[in-house]
């Protein structure tokens, strides 16, 4: 894909996540109970959109992967592989691996240990709690936040964290994605409803997608 495609797709990226926003709000001014019953509910619209772009952000890692393989950069050919992988685990972890889809049955087991008895690892139940609580829960969201806030500003002013981002081949967000990180989550805490996290999970998974095509550091890992 050449630069102006790329740019072109990255604008179609930022659009729909202003778009995104503006129809969150909308619906939820409209009615609240149409937003968290079937917008934002399990297996509607803003939950299979976030499954299809952290599939798509996995899918744009892997042809880095194979760029960066072609260009004998095995290291960074091997992180990016690994990230791609973490990004459709992320993705099979949110549609719990196609199993409502389908609607093969859960093991006793997983019925047994998992909060929504489905088969899926963010729903397990750990300590008395799932994991969604804990390991994916706020700390997940402050991670996120520090990555598409605070690391693009941190990345082209400190060498230190240059130099790790680029050898462990993160792709680092760009500014545009800050100010977007930062418009969602205003937008996000000025609205009380339910699942309101589930728009805000769909705008994160598509900044990934724009961050893994035009990353602040492109030459470094693609």
């Amino acid at each position: 894909m050449s630069q102006s495609q790329l740019h072109k797709v990255d604008l179609f990226l930022i659009l729909l996540i202003f778009v995104t926003l503006a129809v969150t709000v909308a619906i939820y001014i409209w009615n609240t109970d149409y937003f968290y019953l079937s917008f934002a509910a399990e297996d509607r619209l803003v939950e299979n959109g976030t499954a299809l772009f952290l599939l798509v952000a996995s899918f744009v890692l892997a042809s880095n992967a194979r760029s960066l393989c072609h260009k004998q950069r095995v290291r960074v050919a091997l992180f990016t592989a690994f990230y791609a992988l973490l990004f459709f685990a992320a993705s099979g972890e949110e549609i719990s691996w196609g199993q409502r889809i389908f609607g093969w049955e859960s093991s006793e087991f997983v019925r047994t240990h998992n909060n929504q008895g489905e088969t899926n690892l963010h729903n397990m139940i750990v300590f008395g709690k799932p994991l969604s609580k804990t390991l994916f829960g706020g700390g997940l969201t402050t991670v996120l936040l520090v990555y598409l806030v605070v690391f693009p500003v941190l990345y082209p002013r400190i060498a230190f964290i240059k130099r790790l981002a680029d050898w462990f081949a993160v792709p680092v967000p760009g500014m545009r994605h800050a100010a977007l990180a930062v418009i969602a989550s205003l937008v996000i805490a000025s609205i009380d409803v339910a699942r309101k996290w589930e728009v805000y999970e769909l705008v994160f998974s598509i900044l990934a997608v724009s961050t893994f095509l035009l990353p602040q550091n492109r030459d470094k890992v693609v």
